[in-house]
């Protein structure tokens, strides 16, 4: 049976909502009441899992489920291995630099050398200054990273922004946008290449369905 990796978080509404337009409905997981991790679709042709968005390739490159739903951001985070198949056009947000808004700096290049950077996202950090050839001190935050800058910790930040309003009540200002980011379908790499459990049709049938909705 097909095994889906649903994301939890502000993808999963537009998650589900596309895979009911191809006939697979897995809105059990929008119900307070339900604690369960996986459920089949209603048609019982799948199953889907609702995991951490940050675990959603670990379970795809592991084989544990076939498809997956996940933003771009984790992806170029985590770099796992496997295939990226569509751009479904929604969870529209970007990858920033951030400082305080009284800040002396208007972008990453004016940052003195080993400046301090906090960020949950350190890899795509480190790409990012390495390219600029800059070094800074990345210091790993799993929390409110705005803190940082607030409390004097680190000169500046890395993170997802969407509205930017939680910068803006915390007197922050982004400075550098390091990548746009959507939420993508992700297979694993074995079962898209052998065509497994019917994959490659409920592949074009998502992709249809994403096309359409960018249209």
């Amino acid at each position: 049976m097909l095994t889906i990796a649903l994301p939890k978080g502000a993808l999963l509404k537009d998650s589900i909502r596309l895979f009911q337009s191809v006939g697979l409905d897995f809105s059990g997981f929008l119900d307070s009441a339900n604690r369960q991790l996986q459920i089949p679709a209603v048609t019982g042709q799948a199953q889907a899992l609702l995991v951490r968005a940050q675990d959603v390739p670990v379970y795809v490159e592991y084989g544990q489920a076939q498809l997956g739903i996940v933003g771009y951001d984790v992806l170029q985070e985590k770099q796992p291995d496997v295939a990226q198949l569509a751009d479904l056009g929604f969870g529209h947000c970007r990858m920033s630099v951030a400082v305080k808004a009284d800040s002396p700096y208007r972008s990453a290049l004016d940052f003195p050398p080993h400046s301090r950077v906090a960020s949950k996202f350190v890899n795509c950090a480190r790409d990012y200054f390495q390219g600029l050839d800059l070094p800074v001190e990345l210091v790993p935050l799993y929390g409110s990273v705005e803190l940082g800058p607030i409390t004097g910790m680190s000169e500046a930040i890395v993170d997802l922004v969407s509205t930017g309003r939680t910068l803006k009540e915390n007197n922050l200002v982004e400075l550098d946008v390091l990548y746009q980011s959507t939420a993508r379908l992700i297979a694993h790499p074995i079962s898209y290449r052998i065509g497994a459990d019917d994959i490659g049709v409920w592949i074009e049938k998502l992709r249809s369905q994403a096309l359409a909705a960018v249209r």
